[in-house]
Protein backbone atom coordinates (compact mmCIF):
# COMPACT_ATOMS: atom_id res chain seq x y z
CA UNK A 1 0.00 0.00 0.00
CA UNK A 2 1.93 2.90 -0.64
CA UNK A 3 1.29 6.41 0.76
CA UNK A 4 3.40 10.31 0.87
CA UNK A 5 6.92 8.30 0.70
CA UNK A 6 5.52 5.31 2.70
CA UNK A 7 4.82 1.67 2.18
CA UNK A 8 3.47 -0.99 4.75
CA UNK A 9 4.00 -4.28 4.45
CA UNK A 10 3.18 -7.51 6.86
CA UNK A 11 5.74 -10.40 7.13
CA UNK A 12 5.51 -14.06 7.79
CA UNK A 13 7.78 -13.64 10.23
CA UNK A 14 5.23 -11.16 12.03
CA UNK A 15 6.96 -7.67 11.29
CA UNK A 16 5.33 -4.17 10.20
CA UNK A 17 8.10 -2.90 7.75
CA UNK A 18 7.63 0.59 7.39
CA UNK A 19 9.69 0.99 3.92
CA UNK A 20 10.14 5.12 4.01
CA UNK A 21 11.30 7.20 0.43
CA UNK A 22 11.07 10.21 -1.14
CA UNK A 23 11.09 13.60 0.78
CA UNK A 24 9.70 14.05 4.68
CA UNK A 25 10.06 17.78 5.50
CA UNK A 26 8.35 20.10 7.73
CA UNK A 27 7.17 22.17 4.70
CA UNK A 28 5.72 19.06 2.68
CA UNK A 29 3.01 18.13 5.70
CA UNK A 30 3.13 15.87 8.84
CA UNK A 31 2.34 12.54 8.23
CA UNK A 32 -0.39 10.44 10.29
CA UNK A 33 0.15 7.21 11.80
CA UNK A 34 -3.53 6.43 12.07
CA UNK A 35 -2.90 3.92 9.46
CA UNK A 36 -0.59 2.34 11.34
CA UNK A 37 -2.45 2.36 14.47
CA UNK A 38 -5.54 0.72 12.32
CA UNK A 39 -3.34 -1.96 11.17
CA UNK A 40 -1.91 -3.06 15.10
CA UNK A 41 -5.57 -2.69 15.82
CA UNK A 42 -6.60 -5.29 13.18
CA UNK A 43 -3.13 -7.98 12.78
CA UNK A 44 -3.16 -9.34 16.51
CA UNK A 45 0.29 -11.42 14.84
CA UNK A 46 2.51 -9.07 14.33
CA UNK A 47 4.95 -8.60 16.93
CA UNK A 48 7.55 -6.42 15.47
CA UNK A 49 7.51 -2.88 13.54
CA UNK A 50 10.53 -1.90 11.57
CA UNK A 51 11.69 0.85 10.10
CA UNK A 52 13.42 0.68 6.99
CA UNK A 53 15.07 3.13 3.83
CA UNK A 54 13.67 2.39 0.71
CA UNK A 55 15.27 5.15 -1.22
CA UNK A 56 14.77 8.21 1.39
CA UNK A 57 15.81 11.66 -0.11
CA UNK A 58 15.83 14.22 2.48
CA UNK A 59 14.19 14.43 5.96
CA UNK A 60 14.11 16.69 8.87
CA UNK A 61 12.46 16.75 12.80
CA UNK A 62 9.03 15.50 10.66
CA UNK A 63 10.29 12.48 9.79
CA UNK A 64 11.52 11.93 14.02
CA UNK A 65 8.09 13.21 15.10
CA UNK A 66 6.80 10.61 12.95
CA UNK A 67 8.55 8.01 14.13
CA UNK A 68 7.96 9.27 17.72
CA UNK A 69 4.23 8.82 17.13
CA UNK A 70 4.86 5.03 15.85
CA UNK A 71 7.12 4.21 18.69
CA UNK A 72 4.70 5.22 21.05
CA UNK A 73 2.15 2.91 19.11
CA UNK A 74 4.58 0.49 19.71
CA UNK A 75 4.94 1.08 23.61
CA UNK A 76 1.65 0.76 24.13
CA UNK A 77 1.21 -2.52 22.69
CA UNK A 78 4.66 -4.27 23.77
CA UNK A 79 5.89 -4.62 20.44
CA UNK A 80 9.29 -4.51 19.41
CA UNK A 81 10.09 -1.03 17.38
CA UNK A 82 13.19 -0.72 15.18
CA UNK A 83 14.90 1.60 13.38
CA UNK A 84 18.14 0.05 12.33
CA UNK A 85 18.21 0.39 9.11
CA UNK A 86 17.57 3.91 8.89
CA UNK A 87 20.06 6.57 8.33
CA UNK A 88 22.20 6.72 11.45
CA UNK A 89 21.57 10.10 12.37
CA UNK A 90 17.55 9.13 13.01
CA UNK A 91 17.84 6.85 15.65
CA UNK A 92 20.08 9.06 17.39
CA UNK A 93 17.50 11.97 17.24
CA UNK A 94 14.92 9.47 18.73
CA UNK A 95 17.21 8.17 21.45
CA UNK A 96 17.97 11.93 22.83
CA UNK A 97 13.64 12.88 22.12
CA UNK A 98 12.85 9.55 24.54
CA UNK A 99 16.43 10.60 26.79
CA UNK A 100 14.87 14.37 27.94
CA UNK A 101 12.83 13.80 31.27
CA UNK A 102 9.37 15.47 32.08
CA UNK A 103 9.85 18.04 34.96
CA UNK A 104 8.09 17.12 38.07
CA UNK A 105 6.18 20.66 37.68
CA UNK A 106 5.70 20.76 33.95
CA UNK A 107 2.32 20.21 32.84
CA UNK A 108 0.85 16.78 33.18
CA UNK A 109 -2.72 15.16 31.44
CA UNK A 110 -5.24 13.81 33.33
CA UNK A 111 -8.08 13.24 30.61
CA UNK A 112 -7.96 9.71 31.99
CA UNK A 113 -8.44 10.17 35.96
CA UNK A 114 -12.01 9.94 36.83
CA UNK A 115 -13.81 13.03 38.28
CA UNK A 116 -13.53 11.50 41.90
CA UNK A 117 -10.02 11.58 41.66
CA UNK A 118 -9.53 15.29 40.28
CA UNK A 119 -11.37 16.60 42.84
CA UNK A 120 -9.58 14.82 45.50
CA UNK A 121 -6.16 15.68 44.51
CA UNK A 122 -7.35 19.53 43.86
CA UNK A 123 -8.80 19.40 47.92
CA UNK A 124 -5.66 17.77 48.64
CA UNK A 125 -3.51 20.32 47.05
CA UNK A 126 -5.34 23.57 47.84
CA UNK A 127 -4.71 21.88 51.76
CA UNK A 128 -1.50 21.78 51.39
CA UNK A 129 -1.01 25.12 49.43
CA UNK A 130 -2.91 26.66 52.67
CA UNK A 131 -0.75 24.95 54.95
CA UNK A 132 2.32 26.57 53.36
CA UNK A 133 0.35 29.71 52.69
CA UNK A 134 0.11 30.40 56.74
CA UNK A 135 3.78 29.16 56.84
CA UNK A 136 4.76 31.92 54.84
CA UNK A 137 2.79 34.11 56.24
CA UNK A 138 4.30 33.10 59.71
CA UNK A 139 8.15 33.57 58.28
CA UNK A 140 7.45 36.96 57.01
CA UNK A 141 6.06 37.92 60.94
CA UNK A 142 9.36 36.83 62.02
CA UNK A 143 11.62 38.72 59.65
CA UNK A 144 9.56 42.04 60.75
CA UNK A 145 10.52 40.98 64.16
CA UNK A 146 14.17 40.53 62.92
CA UNK A 147 13.78 43.99 61.10
CA UNK A 148 12.38 45.79 64.35
CA UNK A 149 15.78 44.46 66.14
CA UNK A 150 18.04 45.54 63.25
CA UNK A 151 19.02 41.86 62.54
CA UNK A 152 17.22 41.15 58.81
CA UNK A 153 19.73 41.25 56.00
CA UNK A 154 18.77 42.92 52.58
CA UNK A 155 20.36 45.27 50.48
CA UNK A 156 19.04 49.18 50.69
CA UNK A 157 19.22 49.25 46.69
CA UNK A 158 16.72 46.35 46.21
CA UNK A 159 14.56 48.28 48.81
CA UNK A 160 14.66 51.22 46.56
CA UNK A 161 13.96 49.71 43.40
CA UNK A 162 10.78 47.91 44.78
CA UNK A 163 10.02 51.46 45.95
CA UNK A 164 10.16 52.81 42.72
CA UNK A 165 8.35 50.27 40.96
CA UNK A 166 5.65 50.21 43.01
CA UNK A 167 5.33 53.73 43.37
CA UNK A 168 6.63 56.51 40.75
CA UNK A 169 7.11 53.04 38.05
CA UNK A 170 2.66 52.43 38.94
CA UNK A 171 1.93 56.15 38.68
CA UNK A 172 0.83 55.61 34.70
CA UNK A 173 -1.73 52.92 35.28
CA UNK A 174 -2.97 54.47 38.27
CA UNK A 175 -3.74 57.47 36.73
CA UNK A 176 -5.64 56.34 33.82
CA UNK A 177 -7.91 53.87 35.97
CA UNK A 178 -8.20 56.21 38.52
CA UNK A 179 -9.38 58.86 36.50
CA UNK A 180 -11.79 57.10 34.43
CA UNK A 181 -12.98 55.20 37.26
CA UNK A 182 -14.19 58.93 38.94
CA UNK A 183 -15.57 59.79 35.03
CA UNK A 184 -17.47 56.59 35.27
CA UNK A 185 -18.88 56.69 38.45
CA UNK A 186 -20.05 60.56 38.17
CA UNK A 187 -22.16 59.79 34.81
CA UNK A 188 -23.60 56.78 36.33
CA UNK A 189 -24.68 58.44 39.53
CA UNK A 190 -26.00 61.36 37.18
CA UNK A 191 -28.26 59.40 35.22
CA UNK A 192 -30.01 58.82 38.21
CA UNK A 193 -30.06 61.99 40.13
CA UNK A 194 -30.62 64.26 37.22
CA UNK A 195 -33.90 62.17 37.77
CA UNK A 196 -34.42 63.73 40.76
CA UNK A 197 -33.04 67.42 40.44
CA UNK A 198 -30.21 66.35 42.42
CA UNK A 199 -27.11 67.20 40.11
CA UNK A 200 -25.01 68.23 43.10
CA UNK A 201 -24.89 65.34 44.97
CA UNK A 202 -22.80 63.89 42.24
CA UNK A 203 -20.19 65.49 44.35
CA UNK A 204 -20.80 63.11 47.27
CA UNK A 205 -21.37 59.54 45.48
CA UNK A 206 -17.99 60.07 43.91
CA UNK A 207 -16.08 61.30 47.11
CA UNK A 208 -17.66 58.44 49.12
CA UNK A 209 -16.80 56.34 46.48
CA UNK A 210 -13.54 56.87 45.81
CA UNK A 211 -12.22 57.35 49.27
CA UNK A 212 -14.50 54.70 50.76
CA UNK A 213 -13.74 52.04 48.18
CA UNK A 214 -12.98 52.48 44.62
CA UNK A 215 -9.74 54.08 45.25
CA UNK A 216 -8.04 51.05 47.16
CA UNK A 217 -9.81 48.35 45.28
CA UNK A 218 -8.84 49.35 41.74
CA UNK A 219 -5.36 50.67 43.03
CA UNK A 220 -5.38 47.42 44.55
CA UNK A 221 -6.26 45.31 41.44
CA UNK A 222 -3.53 47.42 39.18
CA UNK A 223 -0.95 46.27 41.43
CA UNK A 224 -1.95 42.70 41.40
CA UNK A 225 -1.52 42.49 38.00
CA UNK A 226 1.32 45.19 37.43
CA UNK A 227 3.48 44.26 40.76
CA UNK A 228 2.23 41.07 42.29
CA UNK A 229 3.09 38.75 38.78
CA UNK A 230 6.26 40.80 38.23
CA UNK A 231 7.23 39.46 41.60
CA UNK A 232 6.38 35.96 40.90
CA UNK A 233 7.99 36.00 38.43
CA UNK A 234 11.22 37.50 39.64
CA UNK A 235 11.29 34.84 42.27
CA UNK A 236 10.41 32.31 40.17
CA UNK A 237 12.85 32.57 37.84
CA UNK A 238 15.69 33.19 41.16
CA UNK A 239 14.12 29.60 42.23
CA UNK A 240 14.60 28.14 38.78
CA UNK A 241 18.22 29.62 38.42
CA UNK A 242 19.03 28.12 42.21
CA UNK A 243 19.98 31.64 43.39
CA UNK A 244 17.40 31.32 46.13
CA UNK A 245 19.06 28.27 47.07
CA UNK A 246 22.41 29.64 46.74
CA UNK A 247 20.99 32.14 49.20
CA UNK A 248 20.19 29.78 51.72
CA UNK A 249 23.57 27.59 51.64
CA UNK A 250 25.84 30.93 52.39
CA UNK A 251 23.71 31.45 55.19
CA UNK A 252 21.51 34.08 54.31
CA UNK A 253 17.69 34.14 55.01
CA UNK A 254 15.71 34.32 51.40
CA UNK A 255 12.91 35.84 53.40
CA UNK A 256 14.86 38.65 54.98
CA UNK A 257 16.97 39.21 51.52
CA UNK A 258 14.54 38.74 48.77
CA UNK A 259 10.82 39.46 50.60
CA UNK A 260 10.84 41.69 53.37
CA UNK A 261 11.81 44.88 51.12
CA UNK A 262 9.23 43.73 48.49
CA UNK A 263 6.21 42.98 51.02
CA UNK A 264 7.53 46.16 52.82
CA UNK A 265 7.70 48.67 49.45
CA UNK A 266 4.10 47.86 48.73
CA UNK A 267 2.59 48.71 52.36
CA UNK A 268 4.73 52.19 51.99
CA UNK A 269 3.65 52.89 48.40
CA UNK A 270 -0.07 51.12 48.45
CA UNK A 271 -1.32 54.22 50.80
CA UNK A 272 0.35 56.89 48.95
CA UNK A 273 -1.34 55.40 45.59
CA UNK A 274 -4.65 55.05 47.14
CA UNK A 275 -4.41 59.60 48.33
CA UNK A 276 -3.29 60.23 44.74
CA UNK A 277 -6.30 57.68 43.06
CA UNK A 278 -8.78 59.50 45.41
CA UNK A 279 -7.85 62.48 44.10
CA UNK A 280 -8.04 61.86 40.56
CA UNK A 281 -11.35 59.84 41.04
CA UNK A 282 -12.48 63.14 42.65
CA UNK A 283 -11.09 65.34 39.55
CA UNK A 284 -12.75 62.71 37.07
CA UNK A 285 -16.44 64.04 39.04
CA UNK A 286 -15.27 67.57 39.09
CA UNK A 287 -14.73 67.40 35.04
CA UNK A 288 -18.14 65.68 34.31
CA UNK A 289 -19.81 68.01 37.20
CA UNK A 290 -18.69 71.02 36.08
CA UNK A 291 -18.74 70.61 31.82
CA UNK A 292 -21.61 67.91 31.74
CA UNK A 293 -24.11 68.65 34.09
CA UNK A 294 -23.84 72.68 34.11
CA UNK A 295 -22.02 72.99 38.02
CA UNK A 296 -19.88 75.49 38.90
CA UNK A 297 -16.76 74.14 40.15
CA UNK A 298 -16.84 75.90 43.70
CA UNK A 299 -19.88 74.13 44.40
CA UNK A 300 -19.01 70.69 43.13
CA UNK A 301 -16.06 71.07 45.64
CA UNK A 302 -17.81 72.23 48.78
CA UNK A 303 -20.40 69.83 48.56
CA UNK A 304 -17.53 67.43 47.76
CA UNK A 305 -15.95 68.58 51.28
CA UNK A 306 -19.15 67.96 52.87
CA UNK A 307 -20.67 64.97 52.24
CA UNK A 308 -16.94 63.30 52.41
CA UNK A 309 -15.26 63.28 56.26
CA UNK A 310 -12.23 61.91 57.45
CA UNK A 311 -13.70 58.61 58.81
CA UNK A 312 -14.30 57.74 54.81
CA UNK A 313 -10.80 58.86 54.29
CA UNK A 314 -9.13 56.53 57.27
CA UNK A 315 -11.49 53.84 56.09
CA UNK A 316 -9.94 53.79 52.82
CA UNK A 317 -6.39 54.33 53.65
CA UNK A 318 -6.78 51.26 56.32
CA UNK A 319 -7.79 49.00 53.37
CA UNK A 320 -4.98 50.56 50.84
CA UNK A 321 -2.31 49.49 53.63
CA UNK A 322 -3.95 45.94 53.93
CA UNK A 323 -4.24 45.51 49.97
CA UNK A 324 -0.35 46.38 49.77
CA UNK A 325 0.26 43.76 52.00
CA UNK A 326 -1.91 40.66 50.55
CA UNK A 327 -0.50 41.42 47.05
CA UNK A 328 3.22 41.39 48.28
CA UNK A 329 2.16 38.17 50.18
CA UNK A 330 0.06 36.15 47.36
CA UNK A 331 2.90 37.94 44.35
CA UNK A 332 5.94 36.69 47.17
CA UNK A 333 4.46 33.20 48.08
CA UNK A 334 3.80 32.08 44.31
CA UNK A 335 7.24 33.23 43.12
CA UNK A 336 8.87 30.94 46.13
CA UNK A 337 6.42 28.12 45.43
CA UNK A 338 7.41 28.57 41.64
CA UNK A 339 8.94 25.17 40.18
CA UNK A 340 11.71 25.51 37.95
CA UNK A 341 11.03 25.41 34.08
CA UNK A 342 9.97 28.35 32.00
CA UNK A 343 6.52 27.11 31.98
CA UNK A 344 6.13 27.06 36.28
CA UNK A 345 7.54 30.84 36.22
CA UNK A 346 4.44 31.26 34.07
CA UNK A 347 1.75 29.60 36.18
CA UNK A 348 3.35 31.25 39.15
CA UNK A 349 2.48 35.00 37.80
CA UNK A 350 -0.77 34.14 36.75
CA UNK A 351 -1.25 32.19 40.40
CA UNK A 352 -0.21 35.09 42.03
CA UNK A 353 -2.67 37.80 40.19
CA UNK A 354 -5.39 35.28 40.69
CA UNK A 355 -5.00 34.77 44.22
CA UNK A 356 -4.09 38.54 45.09
CA UNK A 357 -7.82 39.48 43.32
CA UNK A 358 -9.31 37.15 45.45
CA UNK A 359 -7.60 38.03 49.08
CA UNK A 360 -8.34 41.48 47.88
CA UNK A 361 -12.23 40.87 47.26
CA UNK A 362 -12.82 38.68 50.07
CA UNK A 363 -11.11 40.82 52.28
CA UNK A 364 -12.90 44.04 51.32
CA UNK A 365 -16.12 42.26 52.04
CA UNK A 366 -14.62 41.63 55.51
CA UNK A 367 -14.02 45.59 55.95
CA UNK A 368 -17.79 46.40 54.49
CA UNK A 369 -19.55 43.64 57.21
CA UNK A 370 -16.99 44.96 59.89
CA UNK A 371 -17.70 48.84 58.82
CA UNK A 372 -21.35 48.13 58.74
CA UNK A 373 -21.64 46.46 62.05
CA UNK A 374 -19.38 49.41 63.46
CA UNK A 375 -21.85 51.63 62.25
CA UNK A 376 -19.18 53.94 60.42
Amino acid sequence: MQGNGLELRTGNDGALVLGLSGHWRIGQGLASASEIEALLDGERRIRTVRAEDHGLVGWDSSLVSYLLKVSDLCLARNLEFDTGSLPAGVPRLLKLARAVPVKADAARGDGDESLPVRVGRSVLEGWRGLDQAIAFLGEIVLALGRLTIGRARFRRVDFLQALQDAGAASLPIVTIVSLLIGLTVAFVGAIQLRQFGADIYVANLVGLAMTREMAALMTGIVLAGRIGAAYAAQLGTMQGNEEIDALSTIGISPIDFLVLPRVLALALMMPLLFVYSCFLGILGGYIVGTTMLGLSGSAYITQTENGVHMIHFWVGFSKSVVFGMLVAFAGTLRGMQAGRSAQAVGLAATSAVVTSIVLIIVVDAIFAVMTNLLGI
